[in-house]
């Protein structure tokens, strides 16, 4: 069916379709997978470093810069994601995280030494980057304005859950022996970003990516099946168009993008030099919630949940693993109530309320 025909062609109904919601949630989970696996690769060290530092060796100085450095190595990738995903294609590039999680897990799974390991910590880091980048960028793109907040909250459910996987993996596989034990802990990560990297192959490109490459015909179906009705596909289709500089009369399936917009050019200055009074409040708003939710010290009880139940009194380290569960059980649960909530109730009160709680904190 041409570009034309779409757009000219009457509105059967204008009903909000519960197929096209279900559809554009099922891209938002397979989007979100890479943010399970992301969660995966930070909760599976706590438990897991127990064992690396009898097994390898490790200073207390080495085991700490190896837990600690997946947020520096994750910058390269953050660095990197937004270009190649404005290169491939955002559903590729989720595809490229899946395989630097796949590359990292083995890696540090067959790890013999320490800078064996870190070699894995390196690839793995790459993999966090992109994955916390593009999953929530596809998700936005993808979703109708109706549940796009809802879906927008998946990246950070799906990396709680991840969380938790990593200590139930903990948990499990510390039954093996030592040297074993925690190769399996770390190299199990590849089989669910081998599912990612399969899955993504099913979903529909972003369709503000196939905009920004003139592929109008193409943007359009995928907005049909995510939208909630025609007129809003027809609606976000102009909304695209018109943010990617493309002038409302140029249409058909395949067009020419005007050189006139270069993608992200300007895009600093206008937020931290000459921010509008809008954006400067936005900007104030996200940094400060960042920043109380880091300085929380949440990510401290993340990575070392099992060493503050040991510096408790707790000796057994199977009793250290099942606590460490019921931590991550708990803030999954937290996670889910505080993305509920925040989507159908009052989100900006919500926030300031739950702030010191650190209920959605990562």
């Amino acid at each position: 069916m041409a570009f034309d025909g779409v757009e000219a062609g009457t509105v059967t109904s204008q009903q909000p379709d519960r197929s096209r919601r279900l559809y554009a949630t099922a891209c938002a989970v397979l989007a979100s997978m890479s943010s399970i696996v992301l969660g995966y690769d930070i909760g599976v060290v706590s438990g897991a470093s127990i064992f690396i530092q009898d097994d390898l060796k490790l200073s207390d100085l080495q085991l700490e810069i190896f837990m600690g450095i997946l947020n520096l190595y994750s910058i390269v990738g953050s660095g990197l994601a937004g270009r190649t995903s404005d290169w491939i294609g955002r559903r590729y590039t989720i595809v490229l995280a899946g395989c630097f999680f796949i590359a990292g897990a083995l890696l540090m799974g067959f790890a013999t030494n320490y800078p064996f390991i870190m070699v894995g910590r390196f690839v793995a880091g790459i993999g966090v980057g992109y994955g916390m980048m593009i999953a929530p960028v596809y998700t936005t793109e993808v979703a109708p304005a109706s549940s796009r907040g809802f879906l927008s909250s998946f990246p950070e459910i799906f990396i709680n859950i991840g969380i938790l996987l990593g200590y139930v993996s903990n948990f499990f596989f510390a039954q093996l022996p030592e040297h074993l034990g925690w190769r399996f802990m770390l190299g199990i990560g590849a089989v669910p970003a081998v599912f990612l990297a399969l899955g993504v192959l099913a979903m529909p490109e972003s369709p503000r990516w196939l905009v920004m490459q003139g592929r109008l015909g193409d943007a359009m179906k995928v907005l049909e099946k995510t939208s909630d009705t025609n007129d809003e596909a027809i609606l976000r289709l102009d909304e695209i168009k018109t943010a990617v500089g493309i002038p409302a009369e140029m249409k058909g399936d395949v067009i020419t993008v005007p050189d006139k917009k270069s993608h992200g050019e300007g895009v600093w200055r206008d937020l931290l030099i000459k921010p509008t009074p809008v954006v400067r409040h936005i900007l104030i708003a996200c940094l400060g919630i960042h920043f109380f939710q880091q300085a929380s010290g949440i990510d401290a009880v993340v990575l070392y949940s099992p060493t503050i139940f040991a510096k408790a009194g707790m000796k057994s380290k199977h009793d250290q693993l099942l606590a460490t569960v019921a931590v991550g059980l708990v803030k999954t649960l937290l996670d889910w109530l505080g993305s509920a909530l925040g989507t159908d109730l009052c989100g900006n009160l919500l926030v300031r309320r739950t702030r010191v709680g650190q209920g959605r904190a990562r």
